[in-house]
């Protein structure tokens, strides 16, 4: 007898030796393995990717994907698909806080237009004047910014809320408390997965992966490794100042067209710096990534 295939959509959360695991939401994650016409094509899915499924076994939940919709965006370390937001996230205190390093993340994702909410956890071992110097430099950035503490779980919730119906990958150094805020936004979650999660953590497979966790109904997350080295400089150092948003208002309002901000003169973002419109830690660190650009073009 001949039956009819059964086709859904769903979203790949993990790939890893030849197999992808797409959750179906109300249905469960079904292990799939990507038809040949991908690799004749030059596409490789990715964890991320929306794609549609003809389910072969709706018992052992497997399937084949048939078909990967278009991306809206992509990360290529980590190799990800159709970020909503990236969460990074750092302690206020112990490690304190890289700002260079937490600004060139910045710079990545305004490239790439993905929204940023920043979280700064640990506050529960940490000053009233290191948490007042943090909002101060970047809620004048316009970015999204909420105070944690894993430990006490403060504002967990409102920090679920910002994360609720999209896909956010989670960035940070290691020792800010990371892994304690992903396990706390997980920690509701039940999910049926049985036999898949044993294939899934199959012993010869212990590489890291990129993987999404589903914390919601169409809200995942993402554990980013390697959050040191995701800095690309791939681009020219003019081009710099339109990744910091606070530059923004007072462009066009320099003595000069196309003013770097740098050591022009009659230059309306350094006075903005020198009047506390833009603060100075940020702008510092627009000066030095902008010469390790320069150096980076004289070689």
């Amino acid at each position: 007898m001949i039956t009819e295939s059964k086709y859904m959509q769903g979203k790949i959360i993990k790939g890893i030796a030849g197999f992808y695991y797409v959750n179906v939401v109300e249905s469960g994650i079904f292990e799939c393995k990507a038809k040949g016409a991908f690799r004749k094509d030059g596409i490789k899915p990715l964890v991320g990717d929306d794609a549609v499924i003809e389910v072969l076994d709706e018992k052992e939940m497997t399937g084949n994907i048939t078909e990967i919709l278009p991306r809206k965006n992509e990360l290529i370390r980590p190799a990800v698909a159709n970020i909503d937001q990236a969460l990074v996230v750092f302690a206020v205190t112990k490690p304190k806080p890289h700002y260079n390093l937490l600004d060139r993340f910045l710079v990545m994702m305004e490239r790439k237009e993905i929204p940023v909410v920043l979280c700064f956890n640990k506050t529960d071992i940490a000053s009233h004047p290191e948490i007042a110097e943090l909002k101060e430099v970047y809620t004048g950035c316009g970015y999204p910014v909420i105070f944690t503490s894993a430990k006490e779980e403060e504002n967990i919730s409102e920090l679920k809320s910002l994360l609720k119906g999209k896909t956010t990958s989670i960035a940070g150094p290691s020792g800010v408390g990371k892994s304690s805020l992903i396990n706390l936004l997980q920690s509701e979650v039940k999910m049926e997965t049985g036999s898949i999660s044993k294939k899934i953590d199959r012993g010869k497979h212990t590489t890291r992966h990129s993987e999404l966790i589903v914390i919601g109904e169409d809200s995942y997350i993402m554990d980013t490794p390697g959050f040191s080295s995701l800095y690309v400089n791939d681009f020219e150092k003019e081009d710099l100042k339109y990744y910091f948003p606070e530059f923004t208002p007072f462009e066009g309002q320099c003595k000069f067209n196309g003013c770097d901000h740098i050591h022009e003169p009659g230059c309306a973002v350094k006075e903005a710096v020198e009047e506390g419109k833009i603060h100075k830690i940020r702008y510092e660190d627009y000066t030095e990534m902008y010469r390790g650009l320069k150096e980076r073009k004289r070689y």
